[in-house]
This record gives structure tokens, sequence and C-alpha cells, in this order.
């Protein structure tokens, strides 16, 4: 029985400048993976950062494409060359979604970037848009002027603790796609938050 490696891509920036920041949520979760796993994602191949993991007894590999996002597609192209990943069964894709609340997540099998650079490359270089992907909400609570200052501006301290649970959340829906499917996990993470403001 040949069961084909699962790619876990999370997207983001390189360098600390960008560490903490919404558009990193991606890299941010497969760090957090990685953490509970005691693993380092360290590995370069496929202009990637990767790991080697095993997951709900899944063999995984863990990757944080170094291209800057607006090129992820050319790393996540070769991963998937590389594994030779079917890319509708075995590649999930977590990064941050301006469209969603801060705190939320969303997981789809499919659809367009919704103007997200870094989906965008993605969807070029795959040349389709059938993969699992988990948005992350990064909307804030006011308008804002410039949304790529706001997704590259680092987090104030009082979103940290809101940060910590979906990065929780994100590696939770990782485990729950790897051990019994997509369909399941969307059930168990789709929902909307409790509303806790009151209001």
């Amino acid at each position: 029985m040949d069961r084909s490696v699962k790619l876990i891509v999370g997207l983001g920036n390189p360098g600390i400048e960008y560490q903490f920041t919404p558009h990193n949520l991606g890299y941010l979760t497969i760090d957090r993976i990685a953490n509970n796993l005691g693993l380092e994602i360290r590995n370069r191949q496929c202009r990637a950062l990767t790991a080697r993991a095993v997951i709900g007894g899944q063999p995984v590999i863990l990757a944080k494409p170094e291209t800057f996002m607006n090129l992820s597609g050319l790393s996540v192209r070769e991963l998937v060359a590389e594994y030779q990943a079917d890319v509708k069964s075995d590649l999930t894709v977590i990064y941050d979604e301006l469209d969603l609340p801060l705190g939320t997540m969303r997981i789809r099998q499919r659809g367009s970037s919704a103007g997200h650079n870094g989906m965008e490359s993605i969807l070029g270089a795959l040349a389709t848009d059938e993969f699992l992907r988990i948005r992350l909400g990064i909307a804030p609570d006011r308008k804002i002027a410039d949304s790529v200052k706001f997704v590259l501006t680092p987090f104030r301290k009082a979103q940290l603790k809101v940060v910590d649970e979906i990065l929780d959340a994100a590696a939770d829906a990782v485990e729950v796609i790897l051990k019994e499917g997509p369909a399941a996990a969307m059930n168990r993470f789709n929902r909307k938050p409790e509303d806790s403001s009151g209001q």
C-alpha cells in the first residue's frame, strides 16, 4: 500500500522583520506544528525550509517557502514535483485571509485567491485551484487605508492571545485533516466562533 507523502505548506515572508506579522500566519502555523512535535524546520529544499514528520499516521513534509510571498508558487510547484504529490489529495496550503475576522478559520477544497498574492502565485504555478487550503482570518476591527502595510505590520500585543489560539486551532485542523479527512475538519472548524463580546 503506497501512501504518498502529504505536503503541508504555510505561506509567509522570510526575515525576522516579518516574523510576527499577519501575512506570516501560515509560517507561524508550521512553526507551531513543528514545535508541538519537537521538530525544527531547517532542511533547505525546493526553495523552502522543510521538515519531515508523521502526523495522524501519515508521512508529512512541513514546508515554509522562502521565495517571499508573491512567488510562493515557485516553491510549491517544486515541492509537488519533488514528492510526486497529488495536488488534490496531498497538498494543504495555510495562509492569512483579509476577508475573515482575526481568530477565525475556514477550510476549503478549492476556490480563487481572493486577491491573496501568495495564493495567486500558487494557482498560477499549479494551474489548478483543486487543493485544500486553511484560511486564517486577519481582518482588522476597523477600516484600514493601506492593506499592504497592515499585513506587514507586527501584531499588537493585545492581539497575541487570539493569534496564539488560532495557531493552536490551525495545528489541530491539520491533524484532523490527516487523520479523518478534509470533510471532518471542515465540519469541525468552519463554524463561526462564539460571540464573546456580549453584543
